[in-house]
């Protein structure tokens, strides 16, 4: 049961990460109060099921890879989905992370 409210607790606060803006792993396991628990928010998010209502997009690693775009379908689909909000990206880093990056 605590791994669910673990997981309900990361899904509030990706769905509150604005259009055009992006979070870490560490940033929201940080905002839950489990600081060293970004592995668990990279499982929950993977979890979801990418649901629409869960812009798992929005979630990159600490020096802004886009470690989980395996978890969409299609080849590029993350990196499309950002480049549509206007996150710059190459070789599967965000450019403007500074820019971009939203703390919870």
């Amino acid at each position: 049961m605590a791994e669910k409210d673990f997981f309900q607790k990361v899904y509030e606060v990706v769905k509150q990460i604005p259009y055009g803006k992006i979070t870490t792993y560490g940033a929201i396991a940080k905002k839950i109060g489990a600081a060293r628990s970004a592995r668990m928010v990279g499982y929950a998010l993977n979890a979801s099921g990418l649901g629409l209502d869960i812009p798992a997009h929005r979630v990159v690693n600490r020096k802004g890879v886009l470690t989980g775009k395996h978890h969409f379908q299609g080849t590029n689909l993350m990196q499309q989905l950002l480049e549509s909000e206007g996150i710059k990206i190459k070789d599967n880093t965000v450019q403007n992370f500074e820019e971009c990056f939203w703390e919870p």
